[in-house]
């Protein structure tokens, strides 16, 4: 999610690099699957992002064939039907605890996608994923130094952005 920033596409790469998985790797033992899978997982993230600039270029090219807005108006389109009902709302819950969890939350999400890249890629393995310095390390294809480096260097950068938001750690 914090990679791609889209649910939809996250989720998406998640099923297709499970896919891979099952058939590249089935006959493998179960306790190499978590590993492949995010190495697996990495790559697919990597490929989505050298699509997209292909994409970018002929989108650019095409663009003059997009419909204008009035060619819009005539389509039928319906507002209501995209927007999202809160799943939280049906909680039973004290509306201030509720609206400061929500805003600490993207307050921290988004805190992790000004981390770069692989700052953010070993904090969310080894903090989300709960993986172990030596798994992280294999999946990012680096040292368990750097990888330790990594998580050092993200979590000093988020906790000096909350606490400039007055959230101390």
């Amino acid at each position: 999610m914090f990679a791609i920033r889209d649910e939809h596409l996250a989720l998406d790469i998640v099923q297709d690099s499970m896919m891979k998985l099952v058939e590249k790797y089935s006959a493998k033992p179960l306790e190499e699957l978590p590993l492949l899978f995010q190495r697996i997982l990495q790559n697919t993230i990597r490929d989505f992002y050298r699509r997209q600039k292909t994409r970018s270029l002929w989108t650019t090219l095409f663009s003059a064939f997009i419909p204008s807005d009035h060619e819009k108006e005539s389509e039928d389109f319906d507002l209501l039907e995209t927007l999202q009902s809160d799943p939280s709302s049906s909680k039973v819950n004290d509306p201030h605890q509720q609206l400061e969890q929500s805003q600490l939350i993207n307050l921290l999400e988004r805190a992790i996608e000004t981390l770069p890249a692989r700052q953010r890629e070993a904090f969310l393995l080894r903090y989300w994923e709960e993986m172990d310095v030596m798994e992280t390390a294999k999946i990012m294809g680096c040292s368990e130094g750097s990888v330790k480096t990594h998580c050092s260097r993200a979590t000093h950068t988020l906790a000096a952005m909350l606490k400039k938001h007055g959230i101390g750690l």
